[in-house]
Formats: structure tokens, C-alpha cells, sequence
């Protein structure tokens, strides 16, 4: 019988000694380090979550004019699911519950902002991007939650451990772009 934990992330060939710091060499090991560290915005030394970001906004002006609003919504909803998937397996080979450098999902989340902001202009997004960092960064009350919820998970002794990292990576990004999404519709109630 299958364990459902190899089929939904691949064991790791060595036994954990520490961290991986990831490289160049790291993220092109694998597809799923790829797409989880952002295609290299991850990798930066300072701020990897605002990078994540920043590439997510620029990838998200280039195709925006290019996708129908079901595309986007499909896109995002696919994104957050192999991204759940890809945070669990890069997790898991950089020996990490939340590694910073994991940035899919700063990616999939502000996407899901700006989707739903649009139509909005520079000032607006840009206002959009300041809330997200902030909620994401500060973690305030309801995102503090999400981001600690699976952070005690022990992988020698919980077989779903690191499914449950990499949910829990995709949380707390999602839930500061509920809270970013409440704080503009606040603002443009009033």
C-alpha cells in the first residue's frame, strides 16, 4: 500500500543534518524549487517575500490585458493548489518548515489581490502591494495565527508534516490577502 505522504511529497534522499541554503544549483534540481522559489526571486539575500511580490506584480501587469478574468480566477486557483504542493517539497528538501527563500506564496496570494482589485491603476496597485507587505511582514493578529499554525509540526514524528508546512507556507500569505482585500474594500466603502 501506497504512504499518502510519498505520493504528495518525494522522501528526501539524505537524512536531515541541518538546512539547505538554497542556490542556483538547488532551485534547478527540481521543478518544484523552481516554481516555490519564484523563478529566482526567492534566491535574493534581502527581503525574498518582497521580491516574490515585485515579481508577482510585474508578471501580473504583463499578462493582465492578456488573460480573461476566468482565466485569471483558474490561474489563481491553480497556483494555490501546486503551490501548496510545491512549498511542501522544497520545504521538505531545504529541511524547513517556512523557509523565507519560498516565495510562491507571496506570488499566488498578491496575485488574488490584484486580481480582484482590478481595474485599478498604478496608485492603486501600488497601495495594494504596501498592504500585502504589510500584512505579510508585521503579521498581524488573524495572519500571526495562520503563520503559526502548523510552525510546531514535528516531521520525525508526524507522517504528514510536511504537507502540513506547506499548507501552512500558503496560509499565512493568503489570509494577509484576505486582510489586505478587507482594507481596500473598507477604503472604498468610505
Amino acid at each position: 500500500m501506497l504512504d499518502p505522504e510519498s505520493v504528495f511529497v518525494p522522501p528526501v534522499t539524505a537524512r536531515p543534518l541541518g538546512t539547505v541554503v538554497p542556490t542556483g544549483r538547488f532551485m534547478m534540481a527540481h521543478p518544484a524549487h523552481v516554481m516555490a522559489l519564484g523563478f529566482g526571486s526567492g534566491l535574493s539575500p534581502k527581503a525574498p517575500g518582497t521580491m516574490g511580490t515585485l515579481w508577482a506584480w510585474a508578471l501580473f501587469v504583463l499578462l493582465q490585458d492578456r488573460l480573461t478574468e476566468s482565466q485569471w480566477g483558474w490561474l489563481i486557483v491553480v497556483s494555490i493548489l501546486a503551490g501548496w504542493w510545491v512549498c511542501a517539497v522544497t520545504a521538505r528538501h531545504m529541511r524547513t518548515l517556512d523557509p523565507s527563500s519560498i516565495v510562491w506564496d507571496e506570488i499566488a496570494a498578491f496575485w488574488l489581490v490584484l486580481w480582484l482589485v482590478s481595474p485599478t491603476d498604478f496608485w492603486g496597485q501600488l497601495a495594494a502591494f504596501a498592504l500585502f507587505r504589510y500584512f505579510d511582514a508585521v503579521k498581524p493578529g488573524p495572519v500571526a495565527w495562520a503563520d503559526q499554525l502548523y510552525h510546531q509540526v514535528d516531521p520525525s514524528t508526524d507522517p504528514g508534516a510536511w504537507r502540513k508546512a506547506g499548507w501552512g507556507i500558503m496560509l499565512d500569505d493568503l489570509v494577509a490577502a484576505f486582510c489586505t482585500l478587507l482594507v481596500i474594500a473598507l477604503w472604498r466603502t468610505w
